[in-house]
């Protein structure tokens, strides 16, 4: 089992989310998260100052899968959100030592389905 966590730009979570259906992965947690990498931020004038904004919007989507799916799952991610230009997002793969579903009480690879 793995965990699958992407940032990604708001933009593209619709985009994203079509891939991944189209993928059969269905069960995605999102959050809203701000960062910054290689882009840096951007510079905006308020009120006539000057100011550096270095902490830009993302989207923060988390999947549990099982091993078979973590390639269609990054795959789908990748078709969704790429653009080509820098501040498109990373993907992190964990490993998911346990998984429980609370209703059932079923463990591991059952429980995420």
């Amino acid at each position: 089992m793995k965990l699958v966590i992407a940032y990604i730009q708001p933009h593209k979570l619709n985009e994203v989310k079509q891939e991944l259906y189209r993928s059969e992965i269905y069960k995605i947690s999102v959050t809203n998260a701000m960062g910054c990498g290689q882009q840096k931020g951007f510079h905006e004038s308020y009120r006539g100052v000057d100011i550096e904004v270095n902490l830009l919007k993302k989207v923060r989507i988390e999947i549990a899968v099982n091993d078979s799916f973590v390639k269609p799952t990054v795959d789908a991610i990748i078709r969704g959100a790429r653009t080509g230009e820098i501040g498109d997002g990373k993907i992190f793969i964990l490993p998911l030592e346990e998984c429980i579903r609370i209703r059932t009480g079923e463990t591991g690879s059952e429980a995420i389905g």
